[in-house]
């Protein structure tokens, strides 16, 4: 028997990017979950159970279907709202949107990944991989030299989806981004990164144990 739930159930963790993606698409559809912060280490036996690979977010829908990527839980939410037309971009197609946000999640984000935690990567060269990070991040460069955005003045998709993991590379080493990256890319960082939204989505929740309260998300929807 499919057990049903008055809100749809988030599981998510603060510092994920990709969390941080989910979070952002639902607090601009104004789309009401329960949202659940864990801690990787120690992941409810639930989460796992309704989706086994383990990693955030993961979000439960009221008949039970289970949603495991973030953009997929950005899509389902901004499907029912999108106040901002962050599916329509100014410029561009979503189809554009969709596929410029594939290409980094390919080549930037293996870079990256060998960039911040080269621990864990065989024969990882840090630098190398941050140079080749910069090179993959190029095509944004490109984009951010003729608009404000990534597909015109307006914030898409494309924006939210990507700026939490080059927010994370540019933290890797602050100093040395701030130094090196290009004038356009460090400004449309900054504004995501000081925005409301971004206030928002990343304050601190406490984590998650059975039998708490329900909590809300977006807060400001009660």
């Amino acid at each position: 028997m499919t057990e049903t739930r008055p809100l749809p159930l988030l599981y998510s963790f603060r510092r994920c990017p990709y969390a941080m993606r989910a979070r952002m698409g639902l607090f601009a559809s104004g789309v009401v979950v329960e949202l659940r912060e864990i801690v990787l280490r120690n992941k409810p036996a639930h989460m796992l159970e309704v989706s086994p690979k383990g990693t955030v977010p993961v979000l439960v829908k009221p008949d039970g279907t289970v949603l495991e990527e973030s953009l997929d839980i950005m899509l389902w939410a901004l499907s029912q709202n999108d106040p901002h037309g962050w599916l329509v971009p100014e410029q561009g197609t979503l189809e554009e949107a969709l596929a410029l946000i594939a290409e980094l999640d390919g080549s930037f984000k293996h870079h990256l990944d060998r960039y911040k935690y080269s621990s864990r990567y065989e024969n990882a060269d840090e630098v190398v991989h941050r140079s080749m990070a910069m090179v993959a991040l190029a095509s944004l460069e490109a984009r951010l030299e003729l608009s404000e955005q990534l597909f015109g003045k307006r914030i898409s998709i494309a924006d939210i989806a990507l700026f939490p993991f080059v927010r994370q590379f540019a933290n890797t080493d602050r100093d040395w981004f701030d130094s090196n990256a290009p004038v356009s890319l460090r400004k449309w960082l900054v504004c995501h990164e000081t925005s409301q939204l971004f206030t928002h989505i990343f304050r601190r929740w406490p984590v998650w144990q059975e039998g708490d309260p329900v909590t809300r998300f977006p807060e400001q929807a009660d």
